[in-house]
């Protein structure tokens, strides 16, 4: 090898980008969504990087079908090269490590087994076919939650989860454009009805339903407290309320353009809204902060009308 060809490869591994590439293509073949995944490097740069690299004669590329798989072109790297890597690589680089740890990650994916970064954590994660709407119906399997009135349902997306743990499902709405959409949605449910209702007057006699829902509807209503006082009304005794809110908070300018009238509830103001409507308060805490700003927290709060269930009727069928 003469002079040139040195500079030219030591120029190839002057880069880090370059280095990492090398570094992870020495054992096995990788494809460039591979790559970008262990190293968060863009796919246009890796494409870029992989170029020049075979070019250079470092790594060699085979296609199998539409994909092209990456390896260190062992046979024909020159042994500067080969002796930088070595050194780099047995220096336990954490930036190097990392791109191993998260490569061996990735095998284990496609093995069926988690990554060990998912232990403790796997609520953050995405596995296939673990998503929210998969477990909530699982879950809903589990219940029994008699008749069901859904304040603020919207177009019945949440409440639809649990439309089979239901023996009765009253949905009701403001907007009649989300009664129609949640008519259609609940379609499937001979149990459901869906009405255009507002929440400060509800139309149903004392003691309708076993279990009352009201899922990020409070922070809409224009008198908070009367809806509670109505919910209340219509739950039997020994029947049971479950809020959701957004906590308090100061950014609305968020969700002002949403609709919502009040700024959030804190869990010590749901539990004096609760109580002054009648009802016991099981519980109200903050149960999730989201991970983007601005970081809203929601509130779940459970209450029940006093008083024993006179009959067994809150029992799904």
């Amino acid at each position: 090898m003469d002079l040139s060809q040195y500079v030219g490869a030591l120029n190839l591994l002057g880069d880090e980008s370059r280095l990492r590439l090398c570094a992870l293509l020495r054992e096995r073949e990788l494809s460039v969504t591979d790559l970008v995944r262990v190293t968060g490097i863009s796919q246009s740069r890796v494409s870029t990087h992989l170029a020049r690299l075979r070019e250079g004669g470092f790594v060699r590329d085979r296609r199998e079908g539409q994909h092209a798989f990456y390896a260190l072109a062992l046979d024909t790297l020159p042994g500067a090269a080969r002796g930088i890597l070595d050194e780099a690589i047995a220096a336990a680089d954490p930036t190097l490590d990392g791109d191993q740890r998260r490569l061996a990650e990735l095998e284990a994916e496609r093995r069926g087994a988690l990554p060990e970064s998912f232990i403790g954590e796997m609520e953050r994660h995405y596995s296939p076919g673990r998503t929210w709407q998969s477990l909530a119906a699982g879950y809903a399997a589990l219940v029994r939650l008699g008749d069901v009135l859904d304040v603020g349902s919207g177009d019945g997306a949440a409440v639809s989860s649990l439309a089979s743990g239901c023996r009765s499902l009253t949905c009701i709405d403001a907007s009649p454009r989300m009664v129609d959409a949640a008519r259609e949605r609940l379609a499937a449910h001979p149990g459901a009805r869906v009405l255009v209702v507002d929440a400060g007057a509800l139309p149903f006699e004392a003691g309708s339903f076993d279990t009352v829902l009201v899922f990020h509807t409070l922070t809409y209503a224009e008198q908070p407290s009367r809806v509670l006082a109505e919910c209340a009304r219509v739950l039997r005794p020994g029947g049971r309320l479950v809020l959701l809110s957004l906590d308090q908070h100061k950014q609305r300018e968020v969700t002002a353009p949403f609709g919502e009238r009040h700024a959030g509830f804190s869990p010590s103001a749901l539990r004096g809204l609760l109580s002054h409507a009648g009802l016991r308060v099981a519980s109200v805490e903050v149960v999730c902060r989201e991970s983007k700003k601005p970081h809203f927290q929601v509130v779940l709060a459970i209450a029940e009308q006093p008083g024993s269930p006179v009959t067994e009727r809150g029992q799904a069928g």
